[in-house]
């Protein structure tokens, strides 16, 4: 549980008196009186955030922000003030400091700006938890994301259909990735050690797709927007289906194949051999939750192929990104990430959320974060976020969560 509290000040009453506080909030204060003390325990594991005095015999608080930002630069770090030290605090702030406090300051100011700061640790962690146990899974943790109730449903039903070896029918409104689903239904199947092979199904004539089936061999086929296959294709499709050796034929269609069939346009014994087995993508507005860890995954890919060091992302922006429609799903997501890393907004300052849809949206958060943290454990989380037990499941009502989801 992320409560532990680094506390940096090389003036002892000071550090005894603010670590009481944190004490009587009931977290975890590890104090410190200089930066030589304090770097032990500064690490990428570290379970909890920094609050650092920036006047300071030796190394400063500038030179333990620098250095944990080295080590960490997700690892939130609070500046504490004197007075006229304001100007170097907003300097620290735009060095990545979390925030800062001037001294002397008041316990209830100073226990917000550390829950605030606790709850960015427990959401990165949270992320990176779900990333390494993703690539300890099988294909379909390792390569599809989401924490949400659906997404963990898409992974079921995708081990469930891959082990088949029935033809799969993938829908998805454009951008929700059904290649990338179609690639893990391949390695998950008995035909992992065989060729996949892709290719759109516009203007895709039967020579081409016997190339294609014969590339495949003993492996699989995708075929994205099957719907537009060429009449005369449908016909060789359909006669390698009914011949039931070669390649496995997988298909995806953000239309429907039942209406496409009714209008004459797409045959319907092959709209039945398809859909012998189908997979169904929510859309990413169906399954807001998972934005935070998709926008996080593909913000660092994206850091990593521009070299670039990866940026905070405040509740704020996070909060936006929720309520974002994302017509374009995942793809739209991922093009909005790179626009961030490059130091542009995610999202148009035009599409502004109210006061209130932004707090909802950070408050369902923050929730959802904590619970993950607390194996969905209602009672410790309650005690976590500090609300009475009823006040905590109003607002598991008002945010339609459910603590079993996140066990």
């Amino acid at each position: 549980m992320t409560q532990t509290v680094l506390l940096v000040d090389d003036d002892a009453p000071v550090r005894e008196a603010l670590g009481q506080t944190l004490e009587l909030a009931e977290l975890t204060p590890v104090l410190a009186g200089s930066f030589i003390v304090a770097k032990d325990q500064i690490s990428r594991k570290f379970d909890g955030v920094i609050v650092t005095d920036i006047r300071m015999p030796g190394r400063d608080g500038f030179h333990l922000l620098d250095y944990t930002r080295s080590v960490d630069p997700e690892l939130p770090v609070i500046l504490l003030t004197g007075e006229g030290d304001i100007p170097m605090a907003v300097k620290g702030m735009s060095g990545g400091a979390f925030d800062f406090l001037e001294k002397p300051c008041a316990p209830k100011q100073f226990l917000e700006v550390v829950e605030r700061a606790l709850a960015a640790r427990r959401s990165v962690l949270a992320s990176r938890n779900h990333r390494m146990s993703a690539e300890a899974g099988d294909a379909a943790s390792r390569m599809l994301f989401g924490v949400s109730e659906l997404s963990e449903q898409l992974r079921d039903r995708v081990r469930a259909v891959a082990k088949t070896g029935s033809e799969v029918l993938i829908k998805g409104e454009p951008g929700t990735g059904t290649p990338k689903v179609a690639e893990v239904i391949h390695l998950l199947s008995e035909r992992a050690k065989n060729g996949f092979v892709k290719r759109h199904s516009v203007g895709l004539t039967p020579e081409a797709l016997a190339e294609a089936l014969e590339a495949s061999a003993e492996g699989s086929l995708f075929l994205d927007e099957v719907v537009n296959l060429p009449e005369v294709t449908q016909f060789a499709l359909l006669d390698h289906l009914e011949a039931g050796q070669g390649a496995r034929i997988l298909a995806a269609s953000y239309q429907s194949l039942k209406e496409a069939a009714a209008e004459g346009r797409f045959m319907a014994d092959l709209r039945l051999k398809l859909e012998a087995m189908s997979v169904r993508i929510p859309a990413l507005r169906e399954r807001t939750d998972d934005i935070p860890v998709l926008f996080r995954h593909y913000l660092a890919i994206a850091c990593e192929q521009a070299a670039l060091p990866v940026p905070d992302v405040s509740p704020d922006q996070m909060a936006r990104l929720m309520a974002h429609p994302w017509d374009g799903n995942a793809r739209a997501l991922m093009n909005a990430a790179m626009r961030f890393a490059m130091g542009m907004p995610a999202v148009e300052e035009g599409e502004a959320l109210s006061l209130a849809e932004r707090m909802a949206k950070v408050e369902r958060s923050l929730i959802i974060e904590v619970l993950q943290a607390h194996g969905g454990h209602a009672t410790e989380t309650a005690k976590a976020l500090q609300l009475p037990r009823k006040t905590f499941y109003d607002k598991l009502s008002r945010h339609n969560i459910r603590p079993e989801d996140y066990r």
